[in-house]
């Protein structure tokens, strides 16, 4: 693996779903420390930014050792805000300091489950002729299978992807979702584009049983769960 990581951990303040989550103690640790861990493990702080506006957040982060230098624009902390925005502009402070890197890594705190090994599995993936490797778990929904849309001129549903015929899952082309728990992003890449439209987009697979991210209240009980399932 080449190449030197700027990691991001966005966590806004005011989450809806699940108040207060990203410093919500689980399993006696604050949500956000989680991810601080796995950066730190793999970088040194200098290149660790959390973005955060919220002054909870970055002192919660600040008592585990983490220094919090950046803070996110009030504009970049609403419902709104795009993560592209919230990137380019921890990227414009990164780049005002002089910290140099060559790819971005995005670690959201909402995958807890997500390991040091996930991310440089990732990591190794990328190059610089790509746009992006994210990290994807089996789709729960496939689109030639199980998947439907709506027929806007008869109401009636209708297969997503395909003519329909297939009968087993195991027939139609595998379908990935994002697991939300790596990004690892060409600099110039989102400078030109939002990441939805990158053309050059590697997936790296992460098992299901790692893949939750913490939305609900009820997604929050079932880690719960399964970490002490995973401690016994």
């Amino acid at each position: 693996m080449s190449g030197k990581s700027l990691y991001i951990i966005p966590a806004r303040g005011g989450s809806k779903g699940i108040p207060g989550k990203n410093i919500k103690p689980l399993m006696g640790k604050p949500l956000i420390c989680y991810s601080i861990d796995v950066a730190r493990a793999l970088a040194s702080d200098s290149h660790i930014i959390l973005s955060t506006d919220d002054a909870k957040i970055a002192d919660v982060a600040r008592q585990y050792g983490l220094p919090v230098e950046y803070q996110r624009p009030a504009e970049l902390a609403t419902d709104t805000a795009g993560s592209r925005e919230v990137i380019l502009d921890a990227m414009a402070w990164a780049d005002a300091k002089g910290i140099e890197y060559d790819r971005v890594t995005l670690l959201q705190p909402t995958s807890p489950l997500r390991t040091v090994d996930d991310v440089v599995e990732c990591e190794k993936r990328y190059s610089p002729d790509i746009d992006m490797v994210v990290s994807v778990t089996p789709a729960r929904c496939n689109p030639y299978y199980n998947c439907f849309e709506t027929d806007p001129s008869t109401g009636m549903l209708q297969i997503s992807k395909g003519d329909g015929t297939l009968t087993r899952r195991q027939d139609a082309p595998q379908a990935w979702e994002y697991n939300g728990a790596v990004y690892v992003i060409n600099p110039d890449a989102i400078r030109r584009l939002p990441m939805g439209k990158f053309p050059r987009r590697v997936p790296v697979e992460m098992p299901a049983e790692r893949s939750l991210d913490l939305d609900t209240p009820i997604d929050w009980i079932v880690m719960e769960l399964m970490m002490k399932n995973n401690e016994k």
